[in-house]
């Protein structure tokens, strides 16, 4: 990132905090009933995953590489299956920085309280 003013760079890391692919992967319908199935299974794999949703399995295993890429969820290789669950950790971790980041931002933007 470029020296600029705390303003500039305080909105230069909002920009990029709005673009996290946590946000994207949640952001789609179809994305977030398969992440509902992973949390009711607990940790299943695709053919588990799947029996529970309308889609092709095809589609919820992009849905799930996409989960997974995003940091929501953790994928275990067992012989030749992959079992997927929630990464709990990963993103609880996340979302702080993400708040650390908003927070930065908000004394410019967003004047009041922030308790």
């Amino acid at each position: 990132m470029s020296k600029g003013t705390p303003k500039a760079n305080a909105i230069e890391q909002a920009v990029s905090v709005l673009a996290d692919p946590i946000f994207r992967a949640l952001a789609e319908p179809s994305r977030l009933a398969v992440l509902k199935r992973v949390l009711q299974v607990e940790r299943a794999d695709i053919a588990e995953i799947a029996a529970g949703l309308p889609q092709e399995r095809s589609v919820v295993s992009r849905h799930l590489q996409g989960l997974h890429d995003a940091g929501i969820l953790r994928a275990e290789r067992v012989s030749r299956q992959v079992y997927y669950q929630v990464d709990g950790p990963a993103m609880v971790a996340r979302l702080e920085q993400i708040l650390l980041q908003v927070r930065a931002l908000a004394p410019y933007c967003c004047p009041g309280d922030l308790k």
